[in-house]
């Protein structure tokens, strides 16, 4: 390959990595702020929790538009005006003087992030195709892995130093950066033959991939896999550092460990995918979410953070092998079609575990016992996976229009 296309190539994956961390770095730079934003508004922490869950709940349903959009109009300036939108609203929430106000902007901050996710997601299946995006996509997920890593290390500084308030002016300054970058090096990838006809909003431009079985039984996966994952991200702050007692250097210790085994398992995914198939990869990957769903509630009276955490540490391959492997099988039919297809996989997953969470975490559960409840609403996937049906759905891709 000449030098030139590699460095268009690296580029382009410089730009989807920076694209994919917006949500992220929304989310897990401000856990440790919780208490204290708790106290300044004068509101119970599950109502901040209400924050991370409402954020991922519109960043789902605004891809209903973004995902259209990005095969209309090209995945780039959909990209630079959810960005802008991101900015605008970490700007508000900074300012912010009431819960309201927050709430508020981190709804709207969700319609951006959503918008910077689904043209990612569409570049990865407009340049890897329908096969090699699945390992692409594992790839991205490792990158985003860092933020967790890095970010509640970073949102703890900032809360100590500067209020919470700084958390949300890190944002904007993030957004402001990505967006000159991403006007300067993000290429047009959206293919010439994308179907961009008809209204934004119809059930005609949406039919053919919510009729898709391969489709549904995937994004649904993707979906329950995330919410163990948003279960565990939102009540982790509450349960280690009020419940267990855990200082802020040590809740971010916890959380950066499991981080890295997150980078760990999303970097050894694809290379699963390439030596066992991604059937194999999917089912090794539920099996690991069921056996630490069960080690949670084998461990849910030893009230000590390893007893929380060990089990969350086996999660994060499950998680991540599950994403992997069901989001590029998700994708694969729809060639022509991969901003919008990327959308409803994106409502489905983060608006589905937003709302999911939303509900499970109203029944009174401690953080153990809530997620065992979502570990266990994958058993009938599983189920589904073993029987003949299951695998029809998941056998090796056949490009359709």
């Amino acid at each position: 390959m000449p030098n030139s296309q590699v460095s268009v190539s690296n580029k382009l994956i410089a730009v989807m990595v920076m694209l994919v961390l917006f949500s992220p770095l929304a989310i897990d730079i401000y856990l440790p702020a919780f208490p204290a934003m708790a106290d300044a508004f004068h509101v119970p922490v599950t109502q901040i929790q209400d924050s991370v869950t409402w954020f991922l709940f519109s960043m789902g349903l605004g891809q209903l538009v973004a995902g259209p959009l990005a095969d209309r109009l090209g995945r780039k300036p959909v990209a630079l005006i959810g960005i802008f939108i991101y900015g605008l609203s970490s700007a508000v929430a900074w300012q912010a003087a009431s819960y309201e106000w927050l709430f508020v902007a981190r709804v709207v901050q969700g319609f951006g992030a959503c918008a910077t996710s689904v043209c990612a997601f569409a570049c990865v299946r407009d340049s890897f195709g329908p096969e090699r995006s699945g390992q692409m996509i594992s790839y991205l997920n490792g990158a985003i892995c860092f933020v967790p890593a890095l970010a509640p290390i970073l949102g703890a500084w900032l809360t100590h130093e500067f209020g919470w308030q700084a958390n949300f002016s890190f944002m904007l300054g993030f957004a402001v950066l990505v967006w000159l970058l991403t006007f300067i090096l993000l290429p047009e990838t959206r293919p010439v033959d994308t179907l961009s006809e008809g209204r934004l909003l119809s059930w005609q431009r949406y039919a053919p991939i919510l009729k898709e079985p391969v489709f549904l039984y995937h994004a649904i996966l993707c979906m329950l896999a995330m919410g163990v994952v948003l279960a565990y991200v939102t009540s982790a702050p509450v349960w280690l550092m009020e419940t267990l007692g855990l200082d802020m250097a040590s809740f971010t210790y916890w959380f950066g460990a499991n981080a890295v085994l997150n980078i760990i398992a999303a970097m050894v995914a694809p290379k699963c995918m390439d030596r066992f198939g991604t059937r194999t990869t999917l089912h090794l990957g539920l099996l690991v979410l069921m056996a630490s769903g069960l080690s949670m509630w084998l461990l849910r009276d030893w009230k000590v953070a390893e007893g929380f955490m060990l089990p969350i540490l086996l999660s994060s391959f499950g998680f991540a092998w599950v994403l992997g492997s069901a989001a590029g099988k998700a994708l694969s039919p729809f060639g022509r079609q991969a901003g919008t297809a990327a959308a409803l996989l994106g409502l489905v997953q983060m608006s589905g575990a937003g709302a999911l969470v939303s509900v499970t975490q109203r029944l009174g559960l401690n953080a153990p016992d809530l997620l065992v409840v979502h570990t266990l609403l994958l058993v009938p996937g599983l189920i589904l996976f073993w029987m003949p049906a299951g695998k029809r759905l998941h056998k090796s891709a056949v490009k359709r229009t």
